[in-house]
């Protein structure tokens, strides 16, 4: 069906303006939409795979006539100053062809699945062959990885090829073939986890010497280089003396804040430590750093400070211990040739993720015997914000001549449609090794662009097709929804906290509502609907260029004056006219604030407040991954869901309450949907994957766009790699939504999109 009747008007899906497709489907849930035959309430079908269409709650499967007469304008009666104006709106504008329903479009497969028959060509030993015999084959690359043991060796692990697979059954291989002594090898991973689970494979294998495998060195680059540390000045090195946490971290350089006078309410402190850690995982020292802005100026104040303080008070960081470990050996040279004795074969797991000082490290151990085996994916390089430098892969024959090269390009994980897509995306990149992957099934499925409205109704369409796939079996642990940053995915959250289906999401993933642009935002409605609050007054200080002392100043004033902790506003003593002048107008604005629809006053704060001037002088303080000035936009879409500010600040309150409450349960779902950032998904697998705001401006990220219109493609082929890392998460079927409107503004489809649509 396309016609019903909604606020006692018909309405027909071929000439309802596009932008009211989810208000009718909320009205829906809501049972105010109505069959205009039967009677009987109404849903709109929002989904993916279908066209938009009225169905009967009760019985689904009835269909009624659709309505013949014409279709009259709706009136909405919105309340303005207390008063009902009547205001004639229809919301049944003749469609246009960029605002109609655009069904989805499935990506064409260039590439022909060809799979090979794996024959085992290579003489393979006795052990090799009990593996086969248990199920762990090997095909001629992998196995060719396996057994080239002497000498440097860069394995290309392209995605789904199995490279854990390949560095296990090296690591028995030398151990129970090659009999090396298992205190001489070194393997290293970026998380414990992966090393635990090397280590279990590993014991899983046929007549594997469970003593040879523990005696292996294995972990973490972190967990190795400490033990070393530990080993030769246990008294300096004491894990009491660790700095284990952030806020530990946030409380050092807060205090050095405060002789800049920086305000923990309006400075980022929680960046500056990501900076702090990009520098001395570059190798940065605070004395060599030099600052290009005002942002890294003080950041840089900071990690003097921060570093001056730890060395007064014998203290060190988790990056202390691999520059600390790197300063021993280069300063003991007998200490050095002693570790090059100890340690001559290395096996170095995503090799692409590698920092300088890691780096540095690998090469000054290696440095006498050059038994280097790095396994990476230069495709998959997308930690440059940590430091991380796929050059180190890319040139890996400029510090190792002799070095021999295996790629493997079997991928025996995603379906050949998907594979395609992914080969067709990551070719575009300039600066990488040439590679192309080769699957080993087809789906039958090939991946589609589907096209929402806006978020709102991007969020409404992947949950409607989750459900429907539930509905024919599917397991919801079988989905991933990616997202490029943590902002982007507050639609998402919401649609899945008001359904029934379960979802778990990163532990340390914060709530919209509780961003500090957002919060900032949210305090000023706060304000006019309660003059007397304090917590939301500290928020506002910031944007009003107060320091967070003249809260103290505002509360005494409104004790001798008798007023509320707004209107004390007005009696605050300022240095210039013009800025005594800007807060009696910012008294009043917030005063007409509670007037308006949430979505007027964010634009009023905005405007005639002047927190646009706020954000523009804070700048994205360091951070390019999330700026702060898209989350006024982000906030702009959610307000208009609501008529009464009230409304949006009880939203604000229950959602970011959901989140924590979410990540707590999420602890315990063994089946469920995941939410995740594209960087936090890396090394993980779904059968279905959807990605959000395939759009310019998300991925490619703004900052990625704005670099390379500064000259810089370094960043723009990073978020290529972002996306292909996204794409080849899926197993058997994907989905790229392509909002047709972004924060509030015409969208257009990626860039890296557009040649293989």
């Amino acid at each position: 069906m396309k016609t019903a009747i909604y606020k006692a008007k018909h309405i027909h899906l071929d000439t309802l303006d596009r932008g009211q497709y989810q208000k009718v489907f909320l009205a829906g849930k809501n049972g105010d939409i109505i069959c205009p035959s039967c009677s009987e309430k109404l849903r709109l079908y929002l989904g993916i795979e279908g066209t938009p269409h009225f169905y009967h709650l009760q019985s689904p499967d009835k269909t009624c006539p659709d309505w013949k007469e014409s279709f009259q304008p709706i009136v909405e009666e919105p309340e303005r100053d207390g008063f009902i104006l009547p205001k004639s709106r229809a919301i049944t504008l003749p469609s246009t062809g960029s605002s109609s329903f655009e069904p989805l479009r499935r990506l064409e497969t260039h590439q022909p699945l060809q799979v090979k028959e794996k024959k085992t060509t290579y003489t393979a030993p006795s052990f090799l062959k009990d593996l086969q015999e248990s199920g762990v084959n090997l095909d001629e690359s992998q196995a060719k990885a396996v057994m080239d043991i002497d000498g440097p060796l860069l394995v290309l692990a392209g995605a789904g090829s199995g490279k854990t697979r390949v560095l296990t059954v090296r690591s028995a291989y030398m151990l129970e073939v090659m009999n090396i002594n298992p205190s001489s090898m070194m393997l290293v991973t970026f998380t414990s986890k992966a090393a635990a689970e090397m280590k279990k494979r590993l014991l899983a294998y046929p007549d594997i010497n469970r003593q040879k495998v523990n005696s292996m060195v294995a972990g973490t680059f972190h967990s190795i280089f400490y033990r070393i540390l530990m080993f030769h000045s246990p008294e300096r090195w004491a894990s009491n003396k660790l700095i284990k946490w952030d806020w530990q971290k946030e409380k050092i350089i807060k205090e050095a804040g405060r002789e800049l006078q920086l305000s923990e309410k309006e400075f980022a402190f929680d960046l500056v430590l990501q900076q702090i850690s990009f520098w001395k995982n570059s190798m940065v020292s605070p004395h060599t750093i030099k600052p290009e802005s005002e942002w890294e100026e003080k950041a840089a104040i900071l990690y003097r400070d921060y570093e001056n303080y730890k060395e007064q008070e014998g203290l060190f960081d988790f990056d202390d211990m691999l520059i600390g470990c790197h300063q021993l050996l280069i300063t003991s040279p007998m200490l050095l040739e002693q570790y090059q004795e100890r340690f001559q074969y290395f096996l170095i797991d995503e090799f692409q993720d590698i920092n300088k000082v890691q780096y540095e490290l690998i090469k000054l151990l290696a440095a006498k015997n050059n038994n280097v085996c790095a396994v990476g994916d230069d495709d998959q390089s997308i930690y440059s914000f940590r430091g991380s430098d796929p050059t180190y892969l890319l040139e890996f024959e400029k510090d190792f001549p002799t070095a021999k090269i295996v790629i493997l390009a079997e991928n025996y994980r995603s379906s050949n449609e998907i594979v395609s897509t992914a080969n067709r995306i990551i070719k575009e990149n300039k600066w990488r090794r040439p590679k192309k992957m080769m699957p080993q099934f087809a789906s039958g499925q090939a991946p589609a662009l589907f096209f929402p409205f806006d978020e709102e109704e991007e969020a409404t369409m992947i949950v409607t097709d989750i459900q429907d796939k539930i509905s024919l079996g599917a397991n919801p642990a079988d989905f991933a929804i990616l997202y490029r940053t943590h902002a982007a995915s507050r639609a998402i959250f919401e649609r899945l906290a008001t359904s029934n289906l379960p979802f778990k999401l990163e532990l340390d993933a914060e709530s919209f509502y509780e961003r500090r642009t957002v919060k900032s935002l949210l305090s000023f409605l706060k304000l006019s609907l309660n003059e007397d609050d304090s917590s939301a007054l500290s928020y506002i200080l910031g944007p009003l260029f107060l320091k967070q002392s003249a809260l103290g100043d505002i509360k005494a004033a409104s004790i001798l004056q008798d007023c509320t902790f707004l209107e004390s506003l007005l009696h605050l003593k300022m240095a210039h006219a013009f800025q005594e002048k800007k807060l009696k107008n910012t008294v009043s604005v917030i005063r007409l604030l509670k007037r308006m629809t949430p979505l007027d006053a964010i634009d009023a704060i905005e405007k005639e407040i002047g927190f646009q001037d706020f954000l523009k002088k804070r700048g994205n303080e360091g951070n390019k991954l999330e700026k702060g000035s898209d989350d006024v936009k982000d906030l702009k879409v959610a307000a208009k869901n609501f008529t009464h500010i009230q409304e949006l600040l009880d939203h604000a309150e229950h959602m970011a309450a959901m989140n924590k409450e979410i990540k707590n349960m999420g602890k315990h779902f063994h089946e469920a949907i995941t939410l995740s950032t594209i960087h936090r998904a890396k090394g993980l697998e779904y059968s279905t994957v959807y990605i959000l705001g395939a759009v310019d401006g998300s991925i490619p990220h703004d900052y990625a766009l704005e670099s390379l219109r500064n000259g810089d493609l370094a960043p723009l082929e990073e978020e290529r790699r972002l996306l292909y890392v996204a794409v080849t998460r899926a197993k058997n079927q994907l989905y790229l939504s392509v909002p047709v409107n972004r924060r509030g503004k015409k969208a257009n489809l990626s860039r890296f999109l557009t040649r293989i649509r």
